[in-house]
Parts: structure tokens; C-alpha cells; sequence
């Protein structure tokens, strides 16, 4: 997507990162993969032997350079949340794929980023306890399904009741909103959805997905929270965390605005704040974004072909 480029220069032009710009992670691998995926689905993404239903649930043609920026994607969750875990605050450029679940891809998402990121810091030993902010638009079902049964990761979900996914699964706190809420609305839900689960979670980490699809603008979104909102959102999420101890790893999540410098100025500011939160000098926050690939088209509904055409990777 457009947006991920455009986000990407505007960080670098606004020197809101460090030295070292924004870094590309390695890809997650099949052991951080598996904490919280099914190893069959992993080996069935990776050598492109996912049945054709699979295949369109997940909406992208399979092709090698969508495993990697798959991988890529989950790595840069891993790696803010690392980064969190020593300075406060750090951000990734992309993530939010929280519709993927244990055994398989939706929406656009083919491996769940904030559910490996998780399992991998408690693998690492690097936090006992992580509680996942999801204020994406669209309810992280996948998110909510990987962690049902585990008390260790406490699922927070603010999204459009009637929007996708339209079959549920319930997170450990849910705040569905009617269609057209506009800033008021959303806030006060924010803060007390907020509020309630960072006091229930007890967490060492919290990984915050950042949505920009709220806005009123957004073509997928059906709620009507302003830039400014937004805005608000994120500070007070941010200053949340602050305030209980809780270090923070940003993920970008949804954005659709028909104009996609809209989408681009929400993230952005997600990031402006979060370098004003993070303990590196000069404003600056630690960045990961997987290496940029050419669009990958959508799979239409009916379709013959499973695999899609090569796509060669641009430079980052």
C-alpha cells in the first residue's frame, strides 16, 4: 500500500527516528512464528501450499515476496517491542494484522504480529505479562481467538460493532461503537476501556495497535473521529501506558481514507507522539518497517488462481 512509502519518507523528513533512520528487521522465523500459529498453516504459507479458499479468506494472491513481507511485517513487531522494553516507547511502520488467527489468514492478514511479538518477549523472558490495545477500526478476531484461553495476554478491543469482522470473537474487554461516533463518544470510551484494562492486564508491555480507519474520512471505517481525535486517542493511550509503567510497542493498524494523505497524516502523528514519549535523545524513536515490495493485487472472489504473478522487491 501507497500509505506504507509515503509514511516511511515523511518519518525520515521529519527526523523523528535516530541515526540509523528506520530499520528494517529480520523476518520473524518459524519457531516465533509457531508460539502462536499452527505449524502446518506456517509450512503451508511458506511453500505456498494453502488451499484455494485459504487463499481468498486471506484476500492476496500467495507469492514468495508475500511470505517475506509477512515475515518482515511480525519482525518489526517483534523488534519495537524490544525496543520498547529499553526506551520506553518504540514504533512500527506497519503491523496490525490482527485477523489472522491460529490456523489461518483474513483480511489481509496472514500472520497475527502482536500475538507473535507477545509470545516471543515471554519466550525471550523479556515480559511476564502483556496486554494488546487494539483501537483498529475493525474487532481483532484473530487476536482475540490466539489468547482466549491464556490470562498471561490481556485482549483490549475498541472497534465499529457493525463493521468486519461481522461474526465476533470476544477479546477480554470489548467496547463496540455504533456507526458515526464521533470524537466525545470515542474518547470517553477510549478512556475508560483504557483505564479498565491496564488496571486487569497488569502487564510488562503493552503493544498498541494505532489504527488511522476511525477517522471520519476513512472508506472503510463508518465511525466519524476527527484527525484531532485521533490525535487525542493516541496521546492518551500513550500517556496511559506512562503513567502505569508500561512500556508501549506502536503498530500502524488500518487506514483506508479515500485520500491517502489523510490516512498518511494519522500515522504520522502516531509516530510524532510516540517519539515524544520515548527515552532517546533529540526526540527521536526507534522505527521498524519491512523492506517495500510492489502492490500485491487482491484476490477476487471466484477466481481460478491460487498463486500470483512474481512481485520483485523496490529498494526500502
Amino acid at each position: 500500500m501507497a500509505k506504507y512509502r509515503l509514511l516511511r519518507e515523511r518519518v525520515v523528513a521529519a527526523a523523528l527516528v535516530g541515526p540509523g533512520e528506520v530499520l528494517v528487521p529480520p523476518p520473524a522465523t518459524d519457531t516465533e512464528l509457531v508460539r502462536a500459529h499452527d505449524a502446518d498453516y506456517v509450512q503451508h504459507v511458506a511453500s505456498g501450499t494453502l488451499e484455494r479458499a485459504a487463499v481468498r479468506r486471506i484476500g492476496f494472491p500467495w507469492s514468495p515476496q508475500l511470505v517475506e513481507r509477512s515475515r518482515r511485517s511480525v519482525g518489526a513487531t517483534i523488534a519495537a517491542s524490544r525496543a520498547a522494553l529499553a526506551d520506553g516507547v518504540a514504533v512500527s511502520l506497519a503491523g496490525g494484522t490482527h485477523h489472522a488467527s491460529r490456523d489461518r489468514g483474513e483480511g489481509f492478514c496472514v500472520f497475527n504480529d502482536a500475538a507473535v511479538a507477545a509470545r516471543a518477549m515471554q519466550a525471550e523472558g523479556r515480559a511476564r505479562r502483556v496486554v494488546i490495545l487494539d483501537c483498529d477500526v475493525h474487532q481483532g478476531n484473530g487476536t482475540a481467538a490466539i489468547f482466549a484461553e491464556d490470562s498471561t495476554v490481556f485482549t483490549f478491543d475498541l472497534f465499529g460493532a457493525h463493521n468486519y469482522p461481522f461474526e465476533k470473537v470476544p477479546s477480554d474487554l470489548d467496547v463496540p461503537l455504533e456507526d458515526g461516533a464521533t470524537d466525545d463518544v470515542y474518547l470517553d470510551a477510549l478512556e475508560r476501556g483504557v483505564a479498565r484494562a491496564l488496571a486487569c492486564a497488569d502487564a510488562d508491555l503493552a503493544i498498541y495497535l494505532a489504527g488511522a480507519d476511525p477517522f471520519a474520512g476513512d472508506r472503510l471505517g463508518r465511525l466519524a473521529v476527527s484527525k484531532s481525535g485521533l490525535a487525542a486517542r493516541d496521546r492518551r493511550v500513550l500517556e496511559r501506558c506512562r503513567a502505569a509503567g508500561i512500556p508501549v510497542a506502536v503498530t500502524m493498524g488500518g487506514g483506508y481514507a479515500a485520500d491517502v494523505r489523510d490516512t498518511v497524516d494519522i500515522h504520522f502523528e502516531t509516530v510524532r507522539l510516540a517519539a515524544l514519549e520515548s527515552a532517546l535523545p533529540s526526540g527521536a524513536v526507534s522505527a521498524f518497517a519491512p523492506p517495500a515490495f510492489r502492490p500485491i493485487p487482491r484476490v477476487e472472489r471466484g477466481t481460478r488462481r491460487s498463486r500470483g504473478p512474481a512481485l520483485h522487491d523496490l529498494p526500502p
